[in-house]
Formats: structure tokens, C-alpha cells, sequence
């Protein structure tokens, strides 16, 4: 089997896998729009242990009333629950809980609670397999410069169409920061967690554990990865934390470096752009030179 042929079989497998994808989620029969998401609140946090693993997230005591039944559901992420790692949390916090339909102990956690979904992402990722898949074909039987229009091109209007979208974003993220409230905050504890790769390397993890009071009297324990100097030492450091007060789980330690962090973000953007359309720009000029056309 040619290179024609095994790419024309590999558009063909997940263009079928596409649409199959599709039709279920037309049926309403997807693993998406089988799983009950709704609302659940935070009653109890346990403050992590020192030295202790990051894996499972901040310990919390979650309950929710379960649709199907109206009765009051309580459960805990101790090691027993998938889905997003709470990070950041408080008593009172609302996040969102998702299970199986008729399984409301069968749950999974996630930061902010979830809209319905239809399932689409397995099938839209099928139909970006064949997209690649004809954009090597048209590589293969017309001239590799095609590969450069294909992929570069579409990702460049891609990022064109999202550039003033990430702008604003990050003129509201840099008004918040500039909003945001301050606390005095301590860390409460420093995780350890040590991994090992199939050739036997080594890494650790380390993750420190800030806790501090809002004003509104908001006892917040969340994990702090970013702007702490020296973190594997910083167990009963006292810390100035930066949150915004209507979401406490926004905060920041060094809002400089936030918003320098911000800025990075959208020249990163920009200049990923530039690249792209440069990239298109170049395979079109090879089209157009001496034995870059159709072969």
C-alpha cells in the first residue's frame, strides 16, 4: 500500500469515526450528555499535612442535593474521586459535581461548576485527523510547499480571529489584579511528591500550601506553585497573598509579575501569528517558483 492509499484510508477511518460521533451526539446517547453536572458546595476543608502528597487535591467534604432522588448527597475527594484536582478551596465554595446518571456517589469534581455537554470533542478531534490527513495528501501529490499553506495557514487566521479576544482578556486581568485585595497568609504546608519515568529518572514535585483570611472572613487553603522564591523551604513562611474579592481562588503573591506575565501572553500571540503567516506566506512564494507547483 502507497502513501495515496494509506492516507486515503486513514481520512476514510476517522471521517467514519467522525460521524458516528456526530450521530450519537444528534441521539443524545454520548458519555457527555449521560452525565448528570450540577452545583455542589464545600462544607468542610482539611488542612493538608505537611510533607505530605499533592495527588487528590486539598482534602474537602462536598454535598449536593441529587436531582433524580431530591435527597442531600455528601461525599469526599479523599483518593476516591476523579476529575479536576480542587486546588484552591473554602467552606461554602461552589463547585461542580458530575456523575452518572442513577450513580449520584459515583462523582467526579471540578473547579467551577459545568455547563451541559453535547460530546463533541472526540468527533470535532476525529475531523481535525482528517483535515491533517488531506493536507498530507495534497503534500504528497502536489509538493510539500501545500504542507505549509494547509497547516500554517488556517492556524494563522485561527489566531488573527482570537487575537482582539485575548487582548481584552488580558486588559481584564490586568484591571483585576490592579482591584485585588491583600491578606496576610502563611504556609501551612509544603507536599512532596517524587515520580519516576520507564528510564528510571527521578523527579520531584513540590508544592507548597498558603492559607490566609480574607477580609470578608473567608478561611482560603490553596496550593501556591507560582511566585515563591525558595518553595521547598517555606513551610511556616508568612506570605502577602493578593486575591480578588468576589473569587477568592484568583490570588497571586507578586501581582508584578502577574501582569508582566500578561503582557508575555499576548506578544507570545502576536509572534506566533507573524510565524504562521510567514510559514503560508513562504509555501505560496514556492508554489510559484520553478518546479513547485503540481507535480
Amino acid at each position: 500500500m502507497g502513501w495515496d492509499e494509506s492516507l486515503v484510508l486513514w481520512c476514510a477511518v476517522w471521517g467514519v469515526a467522525a460521524l458516528v460521533g456526530y450521530g450519537m451526539s444528534l441521539a443524545g446517547v454520548t458519555k457527555a450528555q449521560r452525565t448528570v453536572r450540577l452545583t455542589g458546595r464545600i462544607q468542610r476543608v482539611r488542612e493538608p499535612r505537611h510533607g505530605g502528597s499533592r495527588k487528590g487535591g486539598i482534602s474537602v467534604v462536598v454535598s449536593y442535593r441529587d436531582p433524580a432522588s431530591g435527597q442531600e448527597v455528601t461525599v469526599t475527594n479523599d483518593g476516591e474521586r476523579g476529575g479536576t484536582v480542587i486546588s484552591c478551596a473554602w467552606e461554602g465554595r461552589e463547585i461542580g459535581v458530575s456523575h452518572p446518571r442513577g450513580r449520584p456517589h459515583a462523582c467526579r469534581f471540578s473547579d467551577t461548576p459545568e455547563k451541559p455537554s453535547r460530546g463533541l470533542g472526540w468527533p470535532s478531534f476525529a475531523v481535525f485527523l482528517v483535515y491533517a490527513g488531506l493536507v498530507v495528501l495534497a503534500a504528497v501529490d502536489w509538493g510539500w510547499p501545500w504542507a505549509l499553506i494547509g497547516f500554517a495557514g488556517p492556524w494563522a487566521v485561527s489566531g488573527a480571529v482570537h487575537l482582539p479576544g485575548a487582548v481584552r482578556a488580558r486588559n481584564r486581568r490586568i484591571e483585576r489584579l490592579a482591584a485585588m485585595d491583600s491578606a496576610r497568609g502563611r504556609i501551612v504546608a509544603v507536599l512532596k511528591d517524587v515520580s519516576v519515568d520507564d528510564d528510571g529518572h527521578t523527579s520531584t514535585t513540590i508544592t507548597p500550601v498558603v492559607s490566609f483570611t480574607t477580609r470578608e472572613g473567608t478561611a482560603v487553603t490553596a496550593y501556591c506553585t507560582a511566585n515563591l522564591p525558595n518553595p521547598a523551604g517555606a513551610y511556616g513562611r508568612d506570605v502577602t497573598v493578593h486575591y480578588a474579592s468576589a473569587d477568592p481562588a484568583e490570588f497571586t503573591l507578586d501581582r508584578a509579575a502577574e501582569q508582566r506575565s500578561e503582557g508575555r501572553q499576548v506578544t507570545f500571540h502576536v509572534l506566533a501569528i507573524v510565524v504562521l503567516v510567514a510559514t503560508a506566506v513562504a509555501g505560496a512564494v514556492m508554489l510559484r517558483s520553478p518546479g513547485g507547483g503540481l507535480r
